[in-house]
């Protein structure tokens, strides 16, 4: 094929108030993969949406396999060989593999079409997986499959399809390293089979494994593209966000004589939860390494109260405390920040207001009955202001904000609520380079104030570049603790991997 796969030009797209998308460009090949980048609200994501249907374009035109095309549906987008992978997965938990793969179009049995024909899918799900050597039955249930298994049941229904495009949105947020490289063992499999791959990713770092061209995109405009091999980090950066990034830490050292604000005694917990013990002080970011399944995240729901633990002591300022429930945590001043902040940590078709004051709520009722307006909008306002939240109003919601200023109105929440001690769990995942950079200021402004974080993260650079010491677990087991000045990635991994 001597023209794109695929090539968007002229794309502008407009909501009431904001201009989404203006003069846009892409172009894809067939054995392509090429990457997508921006910030949060830079545009990837409508225009992809624009692609597939979801959205239609105010100008401009698309042109697929040499002809222009009109996309006015997803299902349109899907016939002609179009699929998206998205972030959140689009699976039925509750149905097997085969039934996610060919839902609405199932096999039916001969003469009985009231009746599935499951042994059918099955076969023909078997044979979808077999072609790229995916290792899953297709009886299985899905819920009862990691996610990173559960992504490739969604390749393996976009190629049920016959898909040409495969767009993949963020699709290593939540994946291990082994997971990651399976997933990019699948990807240039497609691509030997001449099908062109579009690449949504924050994780500048994975680009050049799997990328072989990287387009820039910058508040709703396109701003370049560049061959992988001549795309360095910084200059990526650079086009993204228009500025110099700076990712300080705060890294003084915590003297031994600091007040300890928490101390966690024998926690145990099944096998999840090992004998974990340790301090936390006064104005430190303690970071908290680790593999997946190491047992970080059940750590910080056993201290919220989230999760039972089967023994262990909580102190906080040295008074031993009971915590049964995420109440009686917030009660005593600690707050959790959950990983998964649209599912635990927002309200998402809520206001940012109504998601600042929630925890507080008390504190705006009157006659325990009616809401004071006035003073809760006041108080919001005061750390929307305080922590640089990008919204339009108060009024907002907050599903409408970027993933960055989502996790700001968490962070607010429980500053609002003056929790003195925050835990963070992957407080950078899904954000861009930008938002992060304002993350990490985020927290180091909060340890100057005084206040105290537990800062889990797999990013190791981003561990070793904001905390003040670390401690690594493995197999639900605190296997080493270190000085941030003498942390290095190779140390970390060290203890990462060692096996009790």
């Amino acid at each position: 094929m001597k023209e794109p796969l695929v090539l968007m030009e002229g794309i502008d797209k407009s909501f009431p108030g904001v201009r989404a998308l203006e003069n846009c460009r892409f172009e894809l090949w067939p054995g392509e993969v090429h990457a997508l980048v921006g910030e949060n609200g830079a545009g990837k994501s409508t225009l992809m949406k624009v692609l597939t249907g979801v959205f239609q374009k105010d100008a401009g035109r698309i042109i697929y396999k040499g002809k222009e095309v009109k996309i006015p549906n997803p299902r349109v987008a899907q016939e002609l060989g179009i699929s998206i992978v998205h972030q959140e997965l689009n699976l039925m938990p509750h149905l097997t593999v085969a039934q996610n793969i060919f839902i609405g179009r199932e096999a039916r049995r001969k003469g009985f079409s009231l009746f599935l024909d499951e042994e059918s899918m099955n076969e023909r799900a078997q044979e979808l997986l077999d072609l790229f050597h995916i290792n899953i039955d297709p009886r299985i249930r899905v819920k009862e499959l990691t996610v990173a298994k559960q992504q490739m049941v969604e390749i393996a229904k976009a190629l049920s399809f016959n898909a040409e495009v495969l767009i993949m949105d963020e699709p290593t947020a939540a994946l291990s390293e082994a997971e990651v490289e399976e997933l990019f063992r699948i990807l240039r499999k497609l691509k030997e089979k001449g099908m062109g791959i579009i690449y949504i990713s924050h994780r500048l770092e994975e680009l050049k494994e799997i990328a072989d061209r990287v387009t820039v995109m910058r508040d709703g405009h396109y701003i370049g593209t560049l061959v992988i091999h001549e795309a360095t980090i910084d200059k990526i950066i650079s086009m993204m966000v228009g500025r110099n990034i700076y990712e300080t830490s705060s890294r003084e050292h915590i003297d031994k004589e600091t007040e300890v604000v928490l101390e966690v005694k024998n926690l145990n917990r099944g096998r999840e939860i090992r004998d974990v013990s340790f301090k936390l002080k006064k104005g430190e970011i303690l970071g908290l390494a680790g593999l997946v399944g190491a047992g970080r995240t059940e750590v910080a729901r056993a201290i919220f109260g989230a999760d039972s633990v089967e023994s262990g002591e909580v102190y906080v300022r040295g008074q031993r405390v009971r915590i049964k429930s995420p109440a009686d945590a917030i009660r005593h001043g600690i707050a959790y920040l959950s990983e998964d902040r649209r599912r635990y940590g927002l309200m998402l078709g809520l206001s940012v207001e109504d998601n600042v004051v929630l925890p507080s709520m008390s504190e705006f009722l009157r006659f325990n009955f009616f809401v004071h307006r006035k003073k809760s909008k006041e108080r919001c306002a005061e750390y929307v202001d305080k922590l640089r939240i990008k919204t339009p109003t108060l009024a907002q919601k907050v599903k409408n904000l970027s993933g960055g200023n989502q996790q700001k109105v968490i962070v607010a929440k429980w500053l609002l609520k003056n929790c003195e001690i925050l835990i963070f769990d992957e407080p950078t995942r899904g954000i861009d380079v930008g938002a992060k950079s304002e993350i990490y200021k985020l927290l180091n402004e909060l340890v100057e104030e005084g206040k105290s974080i537990i800062m889990i993260s797999s990013e190791l650079p981003e561990i070793l570049r904001m905390s003040h010491r670390i401690l690594v677990m493995c197999e639900g087991r605190i296997t080493g603790e270190i000085d941030a000045r003498e942390a290095t990635e190779e140390l970390v991994m060290k203890y990462a991997t060692m096996r009790n």
